[in-house]
């Protein structure tokens, strides 16, 4: 096990606490995996708790009595065929990643990132974050008993995220400032040694993550889907998701693998804007700005995995509206009672986008990834929903509206 660089190849041992390689780019954990086939199955992973943990093999984990678990992933893949007809699909699934403990697919980095703090006997930990990174981590840190500070950009920071985060006991400092600030900001502690940062330019925080690919591979009885569709912010997950569906691959599991396919919002789009090119670099966005705040992100520091991810798979990006985004999280809500934070909506808002230009095939397996509980952000739901109505206390006027 190792960490090595994705551009010059250069590695680095294991515990090792860097964040980037000597000429600047991104890292990435690479194991034994001829050693790892042979000591997995199919049938093994099965006698196992469904979650992250259930493919320890594929983890960078050297202890297991260090692991910080909050029962995370085993997360539910729904069979939406209301949507799917509405839609005219022939089958469409949707991983809801808001089903974590916290809220969102965050959970499946933080079990394995604070892990790796804990075996690396790290006692303050940290990031910058649009909402759910930091309600997270909190979390993680309060279980392992460590200090966690958090960055938050001014402007507006989705309430039911922001209360996770103080409620769970972290440090929490609002700048004058967008993301991309904060995290400058929180990298340079980081250098500093004042705290371990677990954004995901930290690549154990990825590692996690990628057992969403594993799990749809399980949850689907190893049978693969053509296409993967999901929102992308900092662009960690889509990244992550592919190298799992490629471990899989390398060790035997599986023998094809899905498009990967990137949905930005039209008011932060840098990944989109590098694809419609063929450009392998984007160009920052300096004011992002969205009602996807989990998405809301003009420097994706993960954008060289992403675009390798979508253009490796032969995958897609495309950007969304606020309102396709709006309307597609009332859509799913309303055709298959899935309620998800607007970042989410953006895979469903994609999906119809898609379908509409002919780059997605109906006869597709299609599975859209939705990364965050509705309940995250209140506020945007309450604005984009008719008001109740209101009545005096009378039987006849509740009947005669009743009866519409």
């Amino acid at each position: 096990m190792i960490q090595k660089c994705i551009s010059c190849g250069k590695e680095y041992p294991i515990d090792d606490i860097i964040y980037t390689c000597q000429c600047g780019n991104l890292l990435e954990v690479l194991y034994d995996y001829e050693d790892i086939r042979e000591k997995i199955s199919k049938e093994g992973f099965r006698k196992r708790e469904i979650g992250v943990w259930r493919y320890l093999e594929y983890l960078p984990v050297e202890n297991p009595k260090k692991i910080v678990s909050l029962y995370e992933g085993g997360t539910p893949l729904y069979r939406c065929d209301n949507l799917a007809k509405e839609l005219g699909l022939k089958e469409l699934y949707v991983k809801n990643e808001g089903a974590n403990p916290t809220g969102s697919f965050k959970d499946r980095g933080m079990t394995v990132g604070v892990t790796r703090a804990n075996e690396l006997n790290i006692e303050v930990v940290g990031c910058a974050s649009t909402g759910n990174t930091s309600a997270s981590l909190a979390a993680y840190s309060a279980r392992a008993g460590k200090k966690c500070i958090v960055l938050l950009p001014g402007g507006n920071v989705a309430l039911g995220k922001l209360a996770q985060a103080m409620f769970y006991g972290a440090k929490v400092i609002q700048i004058e400032g967008n993301f991309d600030e904060a995290l400058e900001m929180v990298i340079k502690l980081a250098e500093d040694k004042k705290l371990y940062l677990l954004n995901s330019i930290n690549p154990f925080r990825l590692e996690g993550q990628k057992t969403i690919g594993f799990e749809i591979c399980d949850q689907l009885d190893w049978q693969l889907p053509d296409r993967v569709i999901l929102p992308v912010g900092n662009a960690g997950n889509i990244s992550a998701i592919w190298k799992g569906f490629k471990e899989f691959k390398e060790t035997g599991i599986i023998e094809d693998l899905p498009k990967m396919t990137g949905i930005q919002a039209e008011g932060a789009k840098p990944i989109v804007e590098a694809f419609k090119k063929g450009s392998k670099t984007i160009v920052p966005e300096e004011n992002p700005e969205t009602i996807a705040t989990a998405i809301r992100i003009g420097n994706p520091v993960n954008y060289p995995k992403a675009l390798d991810a979508i253009y490796s798979s032969k995958g897609f990006a495309e950007s969304v509206s606020d309102r396709e985004i709006t309307e597609a999280q009332k859509l799913l809500a309303r055709k298959e009672g899935i309620f998800v934070e607007p970042a989410s909506a953006a895979s469903i808002a994609g999906l119809i986008k898609l379908i509409d230009m002919e780059i997605v095939d109906r006869d597709e397996k299609i599975v859209c990834i939705t990364t965050g509980n509705g309940l995250k952000d209140p506020d945007a739901a309450i604005r984009a929903s008719e008001r109740p109505i209101e009545i005096e206390c009378d039987m006849d006027i509740l009947q005669n509206i009743i009866e519409g």
